[in-house]
């Protein structure tokens, strides 16, 4: 079966509610946000606040609310990231569909928030369901590429047993890693950020995971940056 083509993570407001102009904006709403989170605010009424003052879209305050890292968490994350020269000595566990699907909105040309920890992540939105479209292969073959470029050991992919075509995906992965050059294993569990939220040598741009975890890699990004250079990023990165 041919993979649908799809233009994963993009809506047609997008062009307007991440204009330079707009984007100019979510940069000060964000000062905003974070001074508020910073003095223990929480999250959602922070984002109803800002996201009212300012007006914005539906869109615009998910961008926010993943860009969004107080100056706490900010530290927290520096100190656990690894640099990618110790791949070769740390087995990577990788969150499978928040790779994936990162690779996949930038391939489609969709946009990616970049965050004030300086992680990239999507609009997609996964709510339950995934489908393997026609950017997956290619999506899966970046990651191979980095894998070998970077002396990986072995890499365990974990993925949602919850979310639709999860067993599909997990077998994709294992007929691509074929051609890969390091030890590759699929684990399909409930729920996968419990298991990474204690792991080290984790992938992932999921906050919560990367609050908790022992150790991470922000290979998204380097995949992202080295061979996806013309990817739409909303930059909404800390400057200080």
């Amino acid at each position: 079966m041919t993979p649908k083509t799809k233009r994963r993570g993009y809506d047609p407001s997008d062009e307007a509610c991440f204009s330079v102009a707009a984007t100019k904006q979510l940069r000060q709403a964000l000062n905003e946000m974070i001074w508020l989170l910073d003095r223990d605010y929480k999250l959602k009424q922070v984002v109803d606040l800002v996201g009212g003052h300012y007006q914005l879209t539906a869109r615009q305050r998910t961008a926010l609310q993943r860009a969004a890292a107080t100056h706490h968490q900010c530290a927290r994350r520096a100190e656990t990231l690894l640099p990618m020269v110790a791949v070769p000595q740390t087995p990577l566990n990788i969150d499978g569909f928040n790779l994936i699907i990162l690779l996949e909105v930038a391939l489609s040309g969709s946009p990616l928030i970049l965050g004030r920890d300086g992680v990239l992540r999507d609009l997609a939105g996964l709510r339950g369901s995934y489908s393997i479209v026609d950017k997956t292969k290619r999506a899966l073959s970046l990651i191979g590429r980095a894998l070998r470029e970077l002396g990986a050991s072995r890499a365990t992919f974990f993925l949602d047993a919850p979310v639709s075509n999860s067993g599909r995906l997990g077998q994709l992965i294992l007929e691509e890693a074929n051609n890969w050059v390091c030890p590759v294993e699929v684990v399909i569990v409930k729920n996968p950020d419990v298991t990474l939220a204690i792991a080290s040598g984790v992938v992932t741009g999921d906050s919560v995971i990367l609050d908790d975890c022992e150790s991470w890699f922000n290979l998204g990004r380097w995949i992202i940056e080295r061979w996806l250079p013309e990817s739409w990023i909303v930059d909404l990165e800390a400057r200080h």
